[in-house]
């Protein structure tokens, strides 16, 4: 029998393809088991551990994906007459989703509408609680009554910009729609009934707070809470009640105010460009240093909504903005996230505490300052002793502080100093302290000079004003989308 000679690279060749398929064969196990242990997931006569896979993330309904990264927060430009309280900072941030329009004022009907439905007859100062301060539109020298009596109420006005929310009514609002949207979540998915609001009539307040309202922490971890099961939860009675988690992915993460650093960067809309070669320095939400458009396709047209001088406030033509006051959300162009207004039209309320020094003070990563940890409140136990939590007068789970860090190592020395009223320049500058919040992004009623992103300010939480609205934020959670290439 004759032996064919084999070539040193024929043995090399063979020795890397078995080293591929023996570590592929090791790291890759079936679907269902351990790749450390081999011990199946999910088996109901082993331990019972429960592993979910092929779970795939989903951008929540009108919300853009963010891919996070790196950038300098802070001033690209110069102005001698402001305080310097955004110096220049390398920072990261994490992925998150950012809704593309500011909040408008249809959505906040709907939800005024809601709380009306539920707590109307029961507890009215719970309605108030969620009403704008219409009055914000009257100044004394001006005749703004029209606005005062249809801006918010008026069809004709459903997508302007809601104005005259508090910060803290803008909090609310963000826990509001958690709910509503996990809660419609779990109804198209079978888990649980749709609620029935004829109910309402029959049902006192108490009963109405513990167990109709839908509450998503309620949801998840009150042990005598118990929604009306759905189809697909009854057809599964023979299992025990069917029960979700966030890990399933039907049910949301929460809605909330973006940081500051996230607004920021957001409004920026810092992408790679050419060989991946990602450009900062932007004065902008849009590329260049003019506030027109300059293609050649819609050259000359204005790109915010803001006061170009003494007494311009917007008229008519394509040299200017079309609005007097606040415009459509969707008006103007999007920036490079596909995010409208994040110059002009209304400022933003973001979720950070103001300090003039927070670029020098915050975190490196996920720069925030603002953090007060709490806790729920458990007062009693059930049966088996689990612990039952309180519920608060609008439904939720009661919560509890456990440490505030609002003034976390505050080096401001401005801070908890109460306002000189003998001095005018003084008296003009709000108090800074623990309820001082920032606002971002310029209005109608604001000059160039605040279209530029770094800029801040800031105003009580408990204070609102006709050219302040919001837009919401969601962390996100999984797959992290990539992202898209400059044009």
């Amino acid at each position: 029998m004759k032996i064919k000679k084999v070539s040193k690279f024929t043995i090399f060749a063979c020795a890397v393809i078995l080293l591929v398929v023996s570590c592929k064969s090791n790291n890759v196990t079936k679907k269902g088991t351990s790749s450390v242990t081999g011990w199946k997931y999910n088996d109901q006569k082993g331990t019972g551990f429960v592993v979910k896979e092929g779970l795939k993330t989903k951008t929540p309904m009108g919300m853009v994906a963010i891919e996070g990264g790196s950038y300098t927060i802070g001033e690209k430009i110069e102005f001698v007459t402001q305080p310097r309280d955004n110096r220049q900072r390398r920072i990261t941030v994490s992925s998150f989703y950012m809704d593309q329009y500011e909040i408008r004022n249809v959505d906040w009907r709907e939800y005024s509408h809601w709380m009306k439905v539920v707590f109307g007859k029961k507890a009215p100062e719970l309605v108030k609680r969620a009403e704008p301060n219409v009055n914000t539109w009257r100044e004394q020298l001006a005749y703004n009554e029209p606005y005062l009596q249809n801006y918010f109420s008026h069809p004709s006005f459903n997508e302007y910009p809601i104005v005259g929310v508090t910060w803290e009514q803008a909090v609310d609002y963000c826990a509001w729609r958690t709910d509503r949207v996990n809660e419609l979540a779990l109804v198209n998915a079978g888990i649980i009934e749709a609620p029935n609001f004829l109910a309402i009539e029959k049902m006192s307040y108490d009963s109405i707070r513990s167990n109709f309202i839908f509450n998503t922490q309620k949801y998840l971890h009150q042990n005598s809470y118990k929604p009306t099961p759905g189809k697909k939860a009854v057809k599964n009675a023979g299992l025990g009640t069917e029960k979700v988690d966030m890990s399933d992915g039907i049910m949301y993460s929460d809605y909330r105010l973006p940081t500051e650093a996230e607004w920021e960067y957001a409004a920026y809309s810092i992408l790679p460009g050419k060989e991946d070669i990602t450009l900062e320095g932007k004065v902008y939400p849009w590329s260049g240093q003019q506030t027109r458009k300059t293609d050649r396709k819609s050259r000359g047209k204005i790109q915010a909504n803001y006061v170009r001088g003494r007494g311009d406030m917007g008229t008519s033509g394509i040299a200017n903005d079309h609005a007097t006051i606040t415009g459509p959300v969707n008006s103007y162009f999007p920036n490079d996230f596909g995010l409208y207004s994040m110059a002009g039209n209304v400022n933003e309320w973001v979720l950070d505490v103001y300090r003039s020094s927070s670029s020098d003070d915050v975190a490196e990563y996920n720069s925030f300052r603002g953090n007060v940890y709490v806790k729920k409140q458990t007062t009693s136990k059930d049966s088996i002793g689990r612990d039952v939590f309180d519920i608060d007068s609008l439904g939720r789970v009661a919560l509890v502080v456990t440490e505030d860090l609002r003034n976390f190592k505050d080096p401001d020395p401005q801070a908890k100093i109460p306002i000189d009223t003998t001095d005018l320049s003084d008296v003009l500058r709000p108090e800074i302290n623990e309820r001082s919040r920032i606002y971002k992004g310029g209005s109608w009623k604001d000059r160039v000079y605040w279209l530029n992103p770094s800029t801040r300010r800031y105003l009580d939480q408990g204070m609102s004003a006709s050219d302040i609205g919001f837009r919401c934020a969601m962390s996100m959670i999984g797959d992290i989308p990539q992202a898209k290439k400059r044009k």
